[in-house]
């Protein structure tokens, strides 16, 4: 409530009260994100490390197992293209998609943004409307 006066503790006001406890459970909210994002980020960063330890201890072993057992490891040089090829057009897919994420990403942080920009106004409105009703069905005294 960082634009509002806080309310008295000891209130027994039901909008006070339950306006105390959102803050309390925002502010419990807001100091725990900065934890699970980094905590999200370690657990990114150990399974990219683990699955490229996987792949090269598996690539090691398997060219060890070659090179004893006396296989011929040669690729043809148009499958070697091949190979480079598929591999740079997944890079760009791989790019293209995180592209296309942060971008949604981005756009449904601005729509937040807008909805918490305009939410005082939508309160306004909505202030008005209800005042309309009641002054609509409240008795008139002559």
């Amino acid at each position: 409530m960082s634009t509002q006066e806080k309310p008295r503790e000891n209130t027994k006001d039901v909008f006070t009260v339950v306006r105390q406890n959102v803050d309390k459970s925002f502010d419990s909210f807001e100091q725990a994100v900065p934890r699970y994002h980094q905590s999200i980020t370690n657990v990114q960063q150990e399974y990219l490390h683990a699955v490229e330890n996987v792949i090269t201890s598996t690539i090691t072993l398997q060219r060890e197992f070659a090179h004893k057992a006396g296989l011929n490891t040669n690729v043809p040089e148009a499958a070697l293209k091949v190979v480079r090829e598929i591999t740079e057009e997944a890079v760009k897919a791989y790019s293209i998609q995180n592209q296309i994420a942060l971008a949604a990403i981005d756009a449904t942080q601005q729509n937040i943004k807008t909805i918490n920009d305009n939410s005082k106004s939508f309160a306004d409105l909505n202030k008005n409307i209800l005042q309309s009703w009641i002054s609509t069905f409240t008795p008139k005294n002559n």
